[in-house]
């Protein structure tokens, strides 16, 4: 038998693994406070029409897959970095959420110091989240448009479960200031109205934090 088979996300010796588009190393103020490395997963629940990285979902699209020594052993070498800084790994993709089960693991054998950032579309079911989130710091969550119809026509999916985690995330995060949301200006799918619109909705769900501005299609 092949000792390197995988079956859901699993080696035969127990170590979970999880498919990579990438790691990015020495990036500043982009995604999360300090030297951050990102670690981008392939994989997402979302069609957007204006996808930025759309190999995410291509199949041929996954760079590597590793399980969470290898991507220890691929990012300690930065860790003076990210204890200098207040920095650490930026979670995307790709939904890294996806891959909570990996983040759990992965994020219990990093140093306290550390500091962790998800990128996220938050729709995914909510045990991703639960089980992930005691271990994020920050979120950069990317709402696209409040309004259900807009949502669904630009992403292909339905918005329920981003609201839904919206709500409980809300009383759950560690750090609920260090939750910015994206709000989009996106061409020939929502209008300034429309993203005033779905601010004022989050401004009464009680975030604060946002994020505005407009997606250049070529």
């Amino acid at each position: 038998m092949d000792n390197n088979k995988q079956t859901s996300g699993c080696t035969l010796s127990g170590m979970r693994t999880a498919p990579l588009l990438g790691i990015d190393r020495h990036r500043l103020t982009i995604d999360g406070e300090g030297v951050t490395t990102l670690v981008a997963f392939h994989g997402c629940p979302l069609r957007c029409k204006y996808c930025l990285n759309p190999q995410c979902l291509e199949s041929d699209g996954v760079w590597q897959t590793i399980d969470a020594d290898t991507l220890m052993a691929s990012v300690e070498m930065d860790n003076l970095y990210f204890l200098a800084t207040g920095g650490g790994i930026c979670f995307g993709g790709g939904e890294p959420l996806l891959r909570s089960s990996f983040i759990k693991e992965f994020c219990g054998q990093c140093p306290d110091e550390w500091q962790f950032t998800v990128e996220t579309c938050l729709n995914v079911p909510r045990r991703h989240l639960e089980e992930a989130a005691p271990f994020i710091d920050s979120y950069i969550i990317d709402i696209k448009d409040m309004n259900p119809v807009i949502y669904r026509s630009y992403t292909g999916k339905d918005n329920r479960q981003v609201i839904d985690n919206l709500a409980w995330l809300s009383t759950h995060a560690k750090h609920k200031e260090r939750v910015v949301i994206r709000l989009p200006l996106i061409p020939h799918f929502n209008t300034t109205d429309d993203r005033r619109h779905s601010r004022e909705v989050l401004e009464e769900m009680g975030w604060r934090q946002f994020d505005e501005f407009e997606y250049v299609v070529r």
